[in-house]
């Protein structure tokens, strides 16, 4: 029958000592028999002298025996002591093929394991940190300290100390020089205002520091943790003045090319008429001037209409949040434009700028109303899932490509000949202000769905 695996290795160690025990014993009968014949008819004393004669001798042939095996444990326990520290460097040899060779082989192939995972660790470690150390975001880990410090960092009093921080925080808030160790008290009491205004709201925003040519527009970011039992907050701190100023010219010119676009469309027209009008009156042909100035009156208008959507756009004032009424609120926006609403009210009130809703929701209606949709199928729908008040308009017109919805939000984006790129954009705005969202979509079957999602 044919042995198990690792079976002679296992029987090596019992081979061993067990003719170790009968060398022994073989060297005790031999002892014996020699003090027999020397000693004939002394039985005691024979037995007396053999074990004089076998125990130290065993003694000392089991303390050979077991002093290489000792020195292997203690070789052992000062590995085990180093894999604890860290250093994965050390490896054993046994040179008997045996049991201990399978447990040193095992020990060995643990600290190989354990070393390549180690390297590779510190290759990843060193990797993160230089990608850390050289990104341009400014990056500060805080630790709670267990004092009372100020409220400036939105931790309600708790004192925090810095524990680590790139390059680029460096440079920003100490001159190049290190800031772990430091309170973060006592670098924001000789940092800019905005910045510790910044930090004293909740949240993530904006904030400029510096003035005129100087000002520097930022963004922050920060996210709270726990870490070995302790509190963790990560800032981050993202220049934006050069994007910021590349989008700021990119809107103006977008805004100049939009409103030159309008004013030279209604003005050139206006221009012809008012010519042609002088020249009719001159010619004392007065039958076809109330047209000339029916048309110049519309133009106008048009143009009047334009300028005030604008200014609605860049004088969005703070919500005034007060308790809305839905049937109420839903019977005025009624009086004002055609729609079917969909779905019950919900019961609760909620706390919102009526007037900038209205604003929003008439845009949106409007909106649906001029995408070929059928009137009877432009529809409301308002409800709420827990703390989310969702406001719904539909329609059944021709919906949008691809290439619209990702615009479609854009300020001054228009794909309608005479808009003005002001109402989507507008009830975004207004959105954002109350704490919400807006979203479009795509219906099956056709149409679009705008959404309000808003705190209620």
């Amino acid at each position: 029958m044919k042995s198990q695996p690792g079976t002679g290795r296992r029987l090596s160690l019992v081979t061993r000592w067990s003719a170790l025990v009968a060398t022994l014993a073989a060297m005790g009968i031999v002892i014996v028999l020699a003090l027999d014949h020397l000693l004939p008819g002394r039985p005691v004393l024979v037995a007396l002298l053999a074990i004089a004669c076998v125990v130290p001798l065993a003694v000392i042939t089991l303390r050979a025996q077991m002093q290489p095996i000792l020195s292997l444990f203690r070789a052992l326990e000062g590995t085990v002591a180093s894999y604890r520290d860290g250093d994965f460097s050390f490896s054993l040899h046994w040179p008997h093929n045996d049991q201990l060779r399978d447990l040193i082989d095992a020990h060995n192939a643990l600290g190989d394991v354990l070393r390549t995972q180690r390297l590779d660790l510190a290759q990843r470690e060193l990797l993160l940190d230089t990608m850390v150390q050289n990104t341009p975001v400014a990056m500060l880990l805080l630790a709670d300290t267990g004092g009372s410090g100020s409220k400036n960092e939105g931790t309600s009093g708790r004192q925090q100390a810095i524990v680590y921080a790139n390059l680029a925080a460096r440079q920003l808030l100490n001159r190049g020089h290190k800031l772990e160790g430091l309170l973060m008290d006592a670098l924001l009491a000789q940092s800019s205002p905005a910045l510790r205004e910044a930090l004293a709201r909740s949240g993530d925003g904006l904030f400029t520091t510096g003035e005129g040519e100087f000002e520097e527009v930022y963004h922050l970011a920060r996210r709270h943790f726990q870490l070995n039992g302790r509190r963790h907050q990560l800032l981050l701190l993202r220049q934006l003045t050069a994007e910021m100023r590349r989008q700021e010219v990119q809107t103006w010119k977008k805004v100049i090319r939009v409103i030159s676009h309008e004013l030279n469309n209604s003005l050139a027209p206006m221009a012809s008429l008012a010519h042609s009008g002088a020249e009719l009156v001159r010619r004392g042909q007065l039958e076809r001037l109330p047209q000339i100035l029916a048309t110049i009156e519309e133009r106008t208008g048009h143009l009047e209409r334009f300028i005030l959507g604008y200014a609605s756009f860049a004088k969005l004032p703070t919500p005034r949040l007060e308790r809305i009424d839905w049937p109420a609120f839903v019977a005025q926006l009624a009086a004002q434009t055609p729609f079917t609403l969909t779905g019950a009210l919900p019961l609760e009130a909620a706390l919102l700028d009526a007037a900038q809703l209205q604003q929003a929701l008439l845009n949106l209606l409007k909106n649906a109303h001029e995408s070929g949709s059928p009137p009877d199928q432009v529809q409301l729908r308002i409800s709420r899932v827990q703390a989310l008040l969702r406001i719904e308009v539909c329609d059944r017109g021709s919906g949008m490509s691809e290439a619209v919805l990702t615009h479609a939000l854009v300020p001054f984006y228009s794909t309608k000949r005479s808009g003005t790129g002001l109402g989507l954009a507008l009830a975004r705005e207004i959105a954002e202000a109350h704490g919400g969202r807006i979203t479009l979509g795509n219906r099956d079957g056709g149409g679009l769905t705008v959404t309000l999602i808003l705190p209620a």
